[in-house]
């Protein structure tokens, strides 16, 4: 999820949306804000620090990056593969790194968004980066790097940083999903975490589309940079295309 992820750091998080009587609300690094579903209870996208979380969804999501018997790195593009180097440096690494490239992105059109992706998009992300859908990205990287790239690297110290709980601790309806072709999250991170995480119910798709992209390639959802939540409208449309 993206709620927070491009721009400046946040403590607001995105708003909430009512799916089926509940409130869901995305949160990624830097967004820990709760959101209250009608029985008192919270429920969210991605994952949460603190609060009394009700379900988890977890979309093309990477696995601790410690995790015993999954090379974390493995089935990455080149790009991601890179990032994390720097990353392991610190922030005084992987700062300019992000800032550079923030610089293509903030002024470029679908097919250069593809181009500055090159390693990271298999075939079928790259076919639906095309046209409205592809313009609507590349107007929400605008938005994400307008002010700053603290939301991107914060997310890729808090990738390799410990997750500070261990994941037999999870008592709540978890959903993993993750698509074969992902080349950002591959898809050995959705089979560890399905393996993993208590209960978990997994939606690992393959040769299907990946998970990362299929969501938001329709024209009727397209993304605004002010509310990523329009996902979760689309909830049991992706479920019963994924059978």
């Amino acid at each position: 999820m993206t709620g927070c992820r491009s721009g400046r750091r946040s403590d607001s998080g995105p708003p909430a949306v009512e799916v089926e009587g509940r409130a869901w609300r995305a949160v990624a690094s830097g967004c820990h804000a709760p959101c209250r579903s009608l029985d008192g209870r919270t429920s969210f996208l991605g994952g949460s620090q603190g609060g009394q979380v009700a379900g988890i969804l977890r979309i093309a999501g990477v696995a601790p990056y410690d995790a015993e018997g999954l090379n974390f790195l493995e089935g990455m593009g080149q790009q991601n593969i890179d990032e994390f180097g720097l990353t392991l440096q610190g922030e005084e690494a992987i700062r300019p790194s992000n800032e550079a490239e923030a610089v293509g992105l903030r002024n470029t059109d679908a097919a250069g968004l593809i181009e500055g992706m090159a390693t990271l998009l298999p075939d079928v992300d790259r076919a639906v980066l095309t046209a409205a859908f592809g313009e609507d990205m590349v107007a929400n990287f605008a938005e994400g790097f307008r002010t700053a790239v603290d939301g991107w690297f914060d997310d890729a110290l808090a990738f390799v940083a410990a997750w500070g709980f261990s994941l037999s601790e999870i008592a709540v309806p978890t959903f993993v999903w993750q698509g074969s072709e992902d080349l950002m999250v591959p898809f050995a991170h959705g089979q560890w975490l399905a393996a993993h995480v208590p209960g978990a119910t997994a939606r690992l798709r393959s040769p299907r589309p990946p998970v990362h992209r299929r969501w938001c390639a329709r024209p009727d959802v397209r993304r605004s940079p002010d509310d990523d939540l329009r996902l979760i409208r689309l909830l049991t449309l992706i479920e019963s295309e994924s059978r």
